[in-house]
Formats: C-alpha cells, structure tokens, sequence
C-alpha cells in the first residue's frame, strides 16, 4: 500500500511540475508589450526651460493638450516650466532626456551645441534670413540633418519651434556697425562660436549666469547683451537698457526632443499621435512667439526704448565681418551640414 502511495504522489508532483512549466512559456514578459498597449495610463515628463507663460511652455501645454485628446487621457504629458526637474541647469536638462529621466524637453539649440557644437549651426551669424526660410529649412532636409545627430544622442527630434531672432540691447548708443560695438562689454550665452563672433566684431564678451544679467546692466558692470525679444521682455532688460538695435544676427530654435526608448516603447499607433501632436503644437508655439516679437518691438518703443531697425546693406557690412567665424567652424560643423542651411 505505502508503494502505491509513493507512485501516486510521484505522478502527481511530475503533472503539477509540467502544468507550471507550460504556464511559464505562455506569458509574454511585461517588458516586451509597447507602452500603454493593454490601456493602462501612461504619464510623460515634459521639461521646458522658461516660465509658465512663455510660448514655449504654452507649446507644451499645447502638445500635451492634443496627446491626451487623441488618446482619450491614456498617455498624460504634464509639464514642468522653468527647467525645474533639472534644478533650473538647463545642460543638465539635456542630460536627463538623453537617459530618460525626463521624457520630453524643450531646449534652444545653443544649449544643445555646448554639448555637440554642430548643433550651433542653425545659429551661425545672418544666416538664416527670416522666419519663413527658417521654417524652410528645418522642416527640411537641413532639420533632418540635425535629426540624426539627436540619434546619436538616444533623443527622437520631434521638431523644431522657435526662440526666434536674438537682437542687441546696450546703455551706450545706437549700433548701427560694427565699427559702432568696439569695446563693448556684451553679455553672451556661454558657447565658444557666440565668444568668437563677438571678438571678431571688435566687442569685449561676458559670459555670466542670466539670472545676473539684470543687476549687471543696472550696475554698468556690463554694457549690453543679446536675445529674442521675448526674453528682453519677460525679463524686464528693457528697463534697464536705452538702446536696442533689431539685426536678425542670429535664428534660435527650440527643439522637442524625445528620449528614445521611452518613443519606442509605444506602439506604432501611438508614435504617431505624438509625432502628430508634434507638428501640430510646434505650428502654434512658432505662431504665438512671432505675434508676440511684433507688439513686444512696438511696446519698448513706447516705453521710451530707442530701437533702431538695420536695411538689408547694413546686415551685408556686419555679415561680411564676421566670415572669419564661418573659416572658424566649418572644420567643426561640417561643410555638408552648413551647406544645408545656406
């Protein structure tokens, strides 16, 4: 009797064993089912560097306004201005979308290029003439380019929205040359090719957090500096600079960038709604922030602010000045990618 027992219990801890085993080969390991795929709720990170109410955290909320509709809220972008998920560090922001510790982004291009200085290239000094060639080129071939690169750096470029046409602000007088900028002390963002453009126009740069800028002009520790109009607005430069000379010199755009496995964790269905909340929400972010360089022009004007607009022959003078920035960087960038944006 205790033999056959042993038999019955051998046969059935073998059956129970070969049950479990079958079981296990069944399943699909959770790692392998594309994001939100069984209708589970996914949350993104969206990063952008400036306030609130800036256009480009207007073109985020913008974004995540379309993901959510078209997924009826199953993916969730929320946005968070300012940088602070990288503690107001906006290369360290890069840093985080390359390892997916944020999901999405919105960072200028010249913070990109600090990292890889190709990425300056869209800010080569006058040229990129206006808006519409600007659109032009990196809805192109030319963004393409820069597409690639960003895979290199584990970031899906989702498109490009726009910073726009940094412009020059001073204490001391009308620029109208570049004879007229000898000695200056102008405040730049911190990336070599800008250092180099403003020695080459005879200028003295400064690099210096933004956060002081400011102060320093208040206190004459520098004579001026440069950015887009609605930068000079929403950081009340105005107030504090006489002169502001309207020169294109230099295209800033925003790139929305997307870490790359966190995109190729979705399904192809819902790589598409992004890519086409994408496009759609960089059409109205380019919009908004070219309405706003319009009346935000006319607004310093009337508030006391000298601005002086240069003719197309006073931007060839400064253009030709500064073609030993172009000899500079071509070994750099690369001829075939400057040659893009020509």
């Amino acid at each position: 009797m205790k033999k056959i027992l042993s038999l019955i219990l051998v046969a059935v801890l073998t059956l129970s064993v070969g049950l479990t085993g079958c079981s296990s080969k069944s399943e699909q390991p959770a790692g392998d089912k594309p994001a939100g795929s069984t209708g589970e709720k996914v949350t993104l990170k969206f990063s952008t560097t400036t306030a609130d109410t800036s256009t480009w955290t207007l073109g985020a909320k913008k974004f995540a306004e379309i993901v959510g509709e078209k997924t009826n809220g199953r993916i969730e972008v929320k946005v968070y201005p300012n940088d602070q998920l990288s503690g107001g560090n906006q290369s360290k922001g890069i840093e985080m979308l390359m390892s997916g510790s944020t999901d999405l982004t919105f960072h200028s291009n010249i913070i990109y290029s600090v990292m890889d200085e190709r990425f300056g290239v869209v800010s080569l000094p006058f040229l990129i003439q206006d808006t519409a060639t600007a659109d032009k080129l990196l809805d192109g071939e030319a963004g393409e380019a820069l597409n690639k690169i960003l895979l290199e750096k584990n970031i899906v470029g989702l498109g490009f929205g726009e910073n726009g046409f940094r412009q020059l602000t001073n204490s001391k007088k009308a620029v109208e040359s570049p004879a007229d900028m000898a000695g200056m002390k102008i405040r730049i963002p911190g990336i070599k090719m800008f250092i180099s453009l403003y020695k080459t126009l005879g200028a003295d740069p400064i690099t210096m957090n933004f956060g002081e800028v400011f102060t320093a002009l208040q206190q004459g520790t520098i004579d001026g500096q440069e950015n887009p109009t609605d930068v000079i607005s929403s950081s009340k430069i105005n107030e504090v600079q006489e002169y502001m000379t309207v020169w294109d010199y230099a295209y800033d755009a925003i790139i929305l960038g997307m870490n790359k496995d966190k995109f190729e964790s979705f399904s192809a269905e819902d790589q598409q709604i992004i890519k086409d909340a994408a496009k759609e929400a960089i059409a109205y972010q380019r919009q908004i922030n070219r309405e706003k360089a319009a009346t935000q022009t006319q607004q310093f004007i009337d508030g006391g602010m000298k601005v002086n607009t240069l003719t197309p022959e006073q931007k060839a003078v400064f253009k030709e000045a500064v073609q030993p920035v172009y000899a500079e960087y071509e070994p750099i960038m690369g001829k075939d990618l400057i040659d893009a944006f020509r």
